[in-house]
């Protein structure tokens, strides 16, 4: 079975900054912002939600299929998705823009910093989603507004249960709309910071909202995560990672294993425990994309 992706693909342009955020923002400035971050270190990676989540999905053994959008420059992204065996079927090709690219400093403490054009993205909804007898589930991760809000209603329309992951787009949607993808979605995940933001949007708590699907899951770092289902909420512990490395796309390696788990037909708990220990072999290497699952 398959499991269809729908998110970006994009290069990430990543930067080390061995000082910290703190030390070099002062609060009370923050009206005449004007920095500068010395970046000995800079590397460029092929990430984007939808290539990380298929990434990690494809190392557990599961057949991804993302669907997401390409520019000019994205040939060399799809030979390295073909070279590791995944389905391009439904990536698409655009002339006349970059791919998406984001621009992430980390620094000391592993706070990051990132800008992200879109480009190509912003075209995402042109491919729809439609029903193919091997597809099993599905995600909407961050994408363009349009896109994330079209291919909800089509996994809805097609009956493909899927997982609301809206990530860093989550402040482009208003309380109906997020309202909305919550009730079409068979389950949500989201971060501690995004699970505030949700429930302050819609107004429902998160006990509320996990009654609405068959299961709400907030990821809390190194802190692990909390499963939600049908209104009571279960800690799942972390794990410890060998060694903390670089936090880039490590709630993409999260979700991809949550997706392997939810294809094997897994209880959530065990989806997010599954989660937590590909996150934290994820954590320990550079780049999104560039671990080994040797030590699960």
């Amino acid at each position: 079975m398959a499991a269809l992706i729908c998110g970006s693909l994009a290069f990430d342009t990543i930067m080390d900054f061995q000082g910290r955020f703190a030390e070099q923002i002062l609060p009370d400035q923050l009206h005449i912002l004007n920095v500068s971050f010395l970046v000995p270190a800079l590397r460029r990676d092929f990430g984007g939600c939808a290539g990380n989540i298929a990434y990690s999905l494809k190392l557990l053994g599961g057949n991804p299929l993302p669907m997401a959008t390409v520019g000019s420059d994205g040939r060399g992204y799809l030979a390295r998705l073909e070279s590791l065996g995944i389905d391009t079927a439904y990536v698409r090709e655009v002339g006349d823009t970059y791919t998406a690219q984001a621009m992430i400093m980390t620094d000391r403490d592993n706070n990051q910093i990132t800008a992200f054009h879109p480009g190509a993205m912003m075209q995402a909804h042109v491919t729809r989603v439609e029903r193919r007898p091997d597809v099993k589930l599905g995600i909407i991760s961050p994408d363009g507004r349009d896109a994330m809000l079209q291919h909800a209603q089509q996994f809805a329309d097609c009956g493909i249960p899927f997982v609301f992951d809206p990530g860093q787009g989550l402040p482009m949607f208003e309380g109906p709309e997020l309202a909305r993808f919550i009730e079409q979605a068979s389950w949500v995940t989201v971060n501690d910071y995004e699970g505030k933001m949700l429930c302050e949007r819609t107004g429902w708590s998160n006990a509320e909202i996990s009654r609405r699907v068959k299961g709400l899951v907030v990821t809390r770092g190194s802190e692990g995560c909390d499963v939600w289902i049908d209104g009571e909420k279960v800690h799942v512990p972390p794990v410890q990672a060998r060694e903390i490395v670089d936090p880039t796309g490590c709630g993409d390696a999260w979700r991809g294993a949550l997706l392997h788990g939810l294809e094997q037909d897994l209880p959530l708990l065990r989806c997010a425990e599954l989660g937590n220990r590909v996150g934290a072999i994820k954590i320990a290497s550079r780049g999104p994309q560039n671990y080994s699952l040797a030590d699960l």
